[in-house]
């Protein structure tokens, strides 16, 4: 096409609008971010008066001295970065070994299998029945209860099927055998080093499951060394509630509840920044193991 062609008038109207929609929607995305980091950074008087807009009012780390003196966050964090580091390599794994053979057309009853994968998308015993199974497994008040009962999304697993049949052709396994390669060999030798894109999508998927999980450690753990950073931060938010009648001046009132919310700012910020910062190294990624993953299949 003539780069001389001009763009029909319809058309810039449609980009215009398109564009100015978009910015709307990062605004509306970007700026309860930028709130919430110019509020844990601001005094407790410019959070409860409401004077905090876009910039920190009377910067201060109040907040997060608050946050880091709890030797409970200490150990939260150590915590829940095992259990992300330990459960994401667990997922990835079994994901990627119940992935590759359901792609495989030679595998027989790959189809049964897979109806089965997908009727427990649809189906669940329940939560009681599940606490029972763990408990009867011998995984409560342990780590592993943390990881094993999540341990494979089937909804992962539909991903990576899609992605190795639409990115991995037969033809390349038919060469492979011709060279006397194994199913193994052709595994990790072929197909894993093509599917970079497709990995660090559903091991992204994976941390950030791990890494907010909370209900879980609230079901099954009962031991506070073995809690994760988002069950520490909710008792911390629990322990800061105020309860008026308790306090003696209104000074008092208004100085804890300042406190109070400086924390949740605060609490946000540190839970959200590991994510943060992992999420730019898996981003070019991103897009496109989602897109090829989720076309076909």
């Amino acid at each position: 096409m003539s780069p001389n062609i001009r763009e029909a008038t319809g058309d810039k109207i449609f980009n215009i609008v398109n564009y100015v929609m978009l910015s709307l929607f990062f605004i509306a995305v970007l700026y309860p971010l930028i709130y919430i980091i110019s509020a844990s950074f601001s005094s407790t008087e410019a959070v409860i008066s409401g004077r905090v807009w876009l910039w920190p009012v009377e910067p201060g780390l109040k907040g997060y001295e608050a946050v880091f003196s709890n030797k409970a966050i200490w150990s939260g964090f150590a915590n829940s970065l095992f259990y992300t580091v330990v459960g994401t390599i667990v997922n990835v794994v079994l994901t990627l070994m119940a992935a590759y053979p359901l792609a495989r057309k030679d595998f027989i009853g790959r189809n049964l299998i897979m109806f089965i994968f997908v009727f427990t998308i649809m189906f669940s015993g329940g939560l009681i029945p599940n606490y029972m199974l763990v408990k009867d497994l011998g995984l409560l008040d342990t780590r592993w209860a943390m990881i094993i009962p999540s341990a494979l999304s089937v909804f992962n697993v539909i991903i990576t099927r899609t992605y190795f049949q639409t990115n991995i052709p037969n033809e390349m396994l038919e060469a492979a055998q011709v060279d006397g390669s194994t199913d193994w060999q052709f595994l990790t030798r072929i197909v894993l080093p093509l599917s970079g894109p497709i990995v660090a999508v559903i091991s992204l998927f994976y941390a950030v499951n791990h890494w907010n999980s909370y209900f879980s450690a609230l079901l099954y753990l009962k031991d506070r060394d073995l809690y994760p950073l988002q069950l520490v931060l909710r008792s911390i938010l629990i322990q800061n509630q105020i309860d008026p009648s308790m306090v003696m001046s209104e000074e008092d009132l208004v100085a804890r509840q300042g406190l109070a919310d400086l924390l949740k700012y605060s609490l946000i910020v540190v839970a959200t920044v590991p994510v943060l910062i992992i999420y730019p190294f898996v981003q070019k990624h991103f897009v496109k193991g989602v897109m090829i993953g989720s076309i076909k299949g």
